[in-house]
């Protein structure tokens, strides 16, 4: 395996789960315990590259070779699927509805914006799967795919080990299907895994008072606050601070939701901070389908669901007691604030809120940004500053 070459790459949904994707590719984005890639990367035991936008190509460079395997950033890995693309041959491609799931080609051009996969598609030998693929590829997919990836990434991270000592302060039913890392601190919690898999990572901490229903991930350095709620199945990323009720919920990373307040059927980027008595509706009043922002179509879509809160994305926040519509959607590095319910759908870098909106400054975005990231002893590189630049002079941002 060591002379083969893998490679995520993003096809056309990547501007079906803007906002998300505007800061990294879609390999990166969190759904279960872990992001796509990492479910790759433990799966086969390599390390991927990626093929994604130019501008984000700094960050998450592209590596060729002469033999290389790609793989749709949209997909999720099982034994079956991983087994198919290793036994893929140069000039074979799987393929399921025309998506490209994987082809195994000599030659990419590396300078190329995108990925053309249909022309790819049209001169491979294609092998057809015999069980339907899991895919992320709308924003609403991070969501509903969670529980059943948050299982999954549970066995894979768990498999042959043992979980450490889960202190006799807790209430606790069905203690097998607890996992606690190393340097992890649970003491008088609650913890319900009747219903799916609790994972709690090295050094988070769940403090007391709380009570959660599996499936659940905390992740590495994260901490539950006294007294929080949190139903299934959320997912809370590494180095985040979170409290108060939290139902069916995705949080990628390094945010902040650290006071009372609801987010329910939820996604939440990396380096947010959610005000005090924040809350989210996540089912109208007349139980009618909720329609959420596409970028894609530049129009609100109909999701056919009847539940779906908040899609934020990377470095947004927004003010005590705000308060969130049914279906919003948040670009990158907005900041949301005042009495009564913003608009569905808030651009990036937009200030204020049910009032109106004005220009976010980049200037004065990435000074906050750099503020925010210093209190956790992380530098903001200009690697992702140049993004954030990058991101402010789009026009549809």
């Amino acid at each position: 395996m060591a002379d083969r070459n893998f490679i995520l790459f993003d096809d056309d949904c990547r501007d079906h789960l803007l906002p998300f994707t505007f800061t990294r590719p879609v390999s990166e984005i969190r759904v279960g315990i872990l992001t796509i890639r990492e479910k790759w990367q433990r799966s086969m035991n390599v390390k991927p590259s990626y093929l994604t936008q130019p501008y984000l190509r700094k960050k998450f460079p592209l590596t060729t070779s002469d033999v290389n395997f790609l793989i749709n950033g949209s997909v999720l890995p099982d034994p079956r699927l991983v087994s198919l693309v290793l036994a893929l041959k140069p000039g074979e491609a799987i393929v399921e509805n025309d998506i490209l799931i994987a082809a195994c080609v000599e030659n990419i051009d590396a300078e190329a914006d995108n990925l053309d996969t249909q022309a790819l598609i049209s001169i491979s030998k294609v092998i057809e799967t015999a069980t339907p693929g899991r895919f992320v590829r709308k924003l609403t997919d991070i969501i509903s795919k969670n529980g059943e990836a948050l299982r999954d990434d549970y066995k894979l991270i768990t498999y042959g080990r043992r979980s450490t000592t889960i202190f006799e302060s807790n209430r606790v039913t069905n203690r097998h299907d607890i996992f606690v890392e190393e340097g992890a601190i649970v003491e008088f919690a609650y913890l319900n895994a009747s219903k799916g898999p609790i994972y709690i990572g090295r050094n988070a901490e769940i403090m007391e008072g709380s009570m959660i229903r599996g499936p659940f991930a905390l992740c590495e350095g994260s901490i539950v606050k006294m007294g929080t709620r949190i139903y299934y199945p959320t997912t809370i990323g590494p180095h985040c601070r979170v409290a108060g009720e939290i139902n069916n919920t995705v949080i990628f990373g390094y945010t902040n939701k650290a006071h009372d307040g609801f987010l329910g059927h939820a996604v939440i980027g990396e380096w947010c901070n959610i005000g005090a008595d924040t809350n989210n509706s996540n089912l109208k009043n007349d139980y009618s389908n909720i329609r959420l922002w596409d970028y894609a179509s530049w129009k609100f879509e109909n999701t056919g669901l009847q539940f779906c809160g908040l899609m934020m994305g990377d470095h947004s926040k927004c003010g005590i007691n705000t308060m969130f519509n049914t279906g919003s959607v948040v670009g990158v590095s907005a900041n949301i604030f005042g009495n009564g319910f913003p608009r569905n759908f808030i651009p990036s870098y937009s200030w204020g809120g049910p009032a109106g909106f004005t220009d976010y400054k980049v200037d004065k975005a990435l000074s906050v940004a750099k503020l925010m990231m210093e209190r956790r002893g992380i530098d903001l590189e200009e690697i992702d500053a140049e993004i954030l630049k990058y991101i402010y002079e789009l026009p549809n941002r």
